[in-house]
Parts: C-alpha cells; sequence; structure tokens
C-alpha cells in the first residue's frame, strides 16, 4: 500500500479590516472580512514537518492590513492585488485564491442630510468576491450574500408528488422567502466591477418580484437566466436559495378565519434549493470555483 498527500492548502480566514477614508470632514467607510488560502510545494510540511517553504498565516494576516493603507476600490480588485502578491512574492506559492465579503455601511440622517462620519449598518447583506491566481491566469467570481426577500403573493406549488408521508396541502397563493446567495463566474477581468455588481443585482430582485413562481426552483432558474441575458461579462451563475416556509395559522379553533393574513414563520427545517446555470458559449471555469 502507498500513501500520498492529497491536494491541499492553507491560509488565514476571516481577517476583519476597516478601512476609513478621510476626506476632508466627509468619511468613507469600507468593512472587508478577507480569507486567504495558498497552495503550492507545501508537501515536506506535512511529511517531514520543514517548514522552509511556508508563508505563515500572521504573514497572510498583516499582509492584508497592509494593502489597505493604499485606496481598496472595488474588492474584485483588491482581492485580485492580493491574489496576485502572493502568487509573484513566493516561489512555492502556484495558487492563492482571496475571497472576500464586504458589509456595507448607510450614512445616518442628522438634521435631514447625511451625517459626514457616522454610519448605520445596511442590512444582513453582503457584497462578495472571490479571486483565484496563478502562474496561468487569474479568476474572479462576484457575488451576494444574505440577500434575504420575500412576496406576499404571486407564488404557488402544487402537482408534486405524493405518498402517504404527505402531508403538505397544495397551494396557489403563498409567501415566497429566501435568503439568496449568489455567485458569478466573470468570463475576464476587464470589468467594471461596481457596476457590474449594481446590474446584477438589480436584475436578481426585479426577476423575483415580476415573475410568477410555481416554485421557488423556478424562481431560481428565471434569475439566473435573466443575468446571462443581459450581462455578458458573466459566463455562469451558482444559486443557494433556502426555502423560509410561511405556513397559513388555523385560526378556526378560535372561531376565526384566515385568508392568507396570518402566518407562522418557520426557520427549521427547510428547503434548499440549489441550481447552476451558464451559458453555452462560456469559457471554460479554469480554476475560478
Amino acid at each position: 500500500m502507498t500513501i500520498v498527500l492529497g491536494d491541499n492548502q492553507y491560509g488565514k480566514s476571516e481577517t476583519h479590516v476597516v478601512r476609513v477614508t478621510r476626506n476632508g470632514a466627509t468619511h468613507e467607510v469600507k468593512d472587508l472580512n478577507v480569507s486567504v488560502a495558498l497552495a503550492g510545494d507545501f508537501g515536506d510540511t506535512h511529511l517531514t514537518g520543514d517548514n522552509s517553504k511556508v508563508v505563515p498565516t500572521d504573514t497572510q494576516k498583516n499582509t492584508v492590513f497592509a494593502f489597505a493603507r493604499e485606496p481598496i476600490g472595488e474588492i474584485e480588485d483588491f482581492g485580485i492585488r492580493l491574489a496576485r502578491h502572493f502568487v509573484n512574492e513566493f516561489a512555492s506559492v502556484y495558487r492563492a485564491r482571496v475571497s472576500i465579503q464586504e458589509c456595507a455601511w448607510e450614512r445616518i440622517s442628522a438634521e435631514g442630510k447625511p451625517h459626514d462620519h457616522a454610519f448605520v449598518r445596511a442590512g444582513s447583506e453582503q457584497r462578495l468576491a472571490s479571486v483565484t491566481c496563478t502562474d496561468d491566469g487569474t479568476w474572479v467570481v462576484g457575488g451576494i450574500g444574505d440577500l434575504v426577500v420575500l412576496k406576499s403573493t404571486g407564488s404557488e406549488f402544487h402537482g408534486f408528488v405524493k405518498d402517504r408521508f404527505t402531508t403538505l396541502p397544495e397551494t396557489h397563493d403563498r409567501i415566497l422567502a429566501t435568503s439568496v446567495v449568489a455567485r458569478w463566474r466573470y468570463a475576464g477581468t476587464d470589468v467594471d466591477w461596481r457596476q457590474s455588481h449594481a446590474e446584477i443585482r438589480r436584475l436578481l430582485l426585479e426577476t423575483f418580484a415580476t415573475r410568477h413562481s410555481l416554485s421557488l426552483q423556478q424562481t431560481l432558474y428565471a434569475m439566473s437566466e435573466a443575468v446571462l441575458e443581459a450581462r455578458r461579462e458573466v459566463a455562469e451563475i451558482r444559486m443557494t436559495m433556502p426555502n423560509k416556509h410561511h405556513f397559513v395559522v388555523d385560526l378556526t379553533p378560535f372561531g376565526m378565519a384566515n385568508d392568507n393574513e396570518v402566518f407562522y414563520a418557520s426557520d427549521r427545517p427547510y428547503g434548499l434549493i440549489e441550481g447552476t446555470v451558464t451559458r453555452d458559449d462560456a469559457p471554460e471555469p479554469g480554476l475560478a470555483w
């Protein structure tokens, strides 16, 4: 029997960096969670404990902070700069992947106008980016996390398989709610990241709102299709959409009717819908995912 070391990587996860940019009295805030993963010629540290080729995770953390000293810009660009640094700077590194979560802050309104340096957290939604760099190329994946959406009608679910364990009633009018995680692979790196992200987000939300839904699967596909049809810079999109179930409460024991007005929101268990939609002319993903 031969035992061999398989694919491996290591890195520093969730370095939380907050960057304040001061333009006179007006400040801007960038709030990022940055994770770095390196792969390369690190077999000896696994097999013999020889760390001579290992870039310490503490160094990776400090690099994130040092790079944040310069203007961060869009998180995709920041990820590209970091990933290329690790590949170009260290001979033992052949692949660097930098994953970034950005949390948004909005200005607090004071005396009828946005405050210069006071902010409120803009909900749970996160902007996502993952950059993978090798000597052969750079791949960028953008995304959105925890985009919580709900519509109170315009959704049905019926005609499904039934057996002796089925208790779910068919419905032609239900609440549809989910927390969207969407990741999309870009076809290249010559992209206006901010504008692209904003338009993709708009397309996802508009499609969710306006398309009549016969299932969350159908909604997932329609949202993905809308992005791929409108945004040629996107090669592929992957969606994860948990079904945040809302059940009509039976008020008949209390002599009350409930015409789809009072619901019980169940947090678990929940249906988890996942899917990938790709353009047939999309370039190969390389190491993007």
